[in-house]
């Protein structure tokens, strides 16, 4: 599971009439299946509006398309250049930006301010803040590198080990957002990470977290281990700033608002 498979079990959790058709099988659908959730692709109810969440399903609707299309584009790369994707991306009546770095991608390539909307992911706002153990950095498996003098751990349960990171890494080539970023942010862990793509726009350097754009993560890292005092104030302002902008509820209700602009 993705970041932008979770927004969308969160959006079906959370919408009532919603309904989610995946691919049968595919880690989204079982995640949706064991939540309980209507994952029926025949569901013969009639339509009002679809929200593609991915190029596959952006790809089918764009030229299929009955009803408004609404697509979620999370991903920083630039927008293709065939004439396949220009027309593809001519034929959505929305477009939600998972941040305003990808807002800019789907501008230079052709897509108008009046069809783009920017729509933060929401993360789940844990109930307290974690309690570090010290010298605990965890970053996301295939995002992160070797500090050198200092061990790294590769989570895999992410939400379980931001419970006692002390730092969070989390090194990118590209990002669209970084919800990883924001859950340790939620749950008061400093970030320390790449200034690329959308991730400066979720975090402050020197406020609510590091950026780093030279390559040094290991200088950034260590002064946050060795600075506790300044590691708490990082990790309470990106709380804060997590349940301000990034929480779920903000998520559907800046979502919910797009749909209406279309349904009117």
């Amino acid at each position: 599971m993705q970041g932008g498979q979770w927004q969308v079990l969160y959006l079906v959790e959370r919408l009532e009439q919603a309904r989610l058709n995946a691919r049968p099988g595919s880690v989204l659908w079982q995640e949706a299946v064991r939540r309980g959730l209507n994952a029926d692709s025949d569901d013969a109810r009639e339509i009002d509006l679809i929200h593609a969440h991915d190029s596959r399903a952006h790809t089918r609707y764009a030229f299929t398309k009955k009803v408004p299309l609404v697509v979620s584009r999370r991903v920083g790369f630039p927008v293709g250049r065939s004439i396949f994707s220009r027309l593809k991306y001519r034929r959505a009546d929305l477009y939600l930006a998972v941040s305003k770095y990808v807002a800019m991608r789907l501008r230079e390539a052709g897509v108008p301010d009046s069809k783009i909307r920017v729509v933060y992911d929401g993360i789940p706002i844990p109930a307290s803040a974690a309690t570090p153990e010290p010298g605990r950095v965890i970053a996301v498996s295939g995002k992160s590198q070797e500090l050198a003098g200092i061990p790294v751990h590769l989570t895999q349960n992410l939400f379980v080990d931001l419970l006692t990171a002390s730092v969070f890494l989390y090194v990118s080539e590209m990002e669209g957002l970084g919800s990883a970023a924001i859950a340790a942010m939620a749950s008061g862990v400093p970030v320390v990470a790449s200034g690329v793509g959308g991730l400066p726009e979720v975090i402050e350097h020197e406020r609510t977290g590091l950026i780093v754009r030279d390559g040094d993560y290991a200088k950034a890292v260590r002064r946050l281990l060795d600075n506790p005092a300044l590691a708490a104030e990082l990790g309470a302002a990106g709380r804060e700033k997590a349940i301000r902008k990034f929480s779920v509820e903000t998520m559907v209700e800046n979502t919910l608002s797009a749909y209406n602009e279309i349904l009117r």
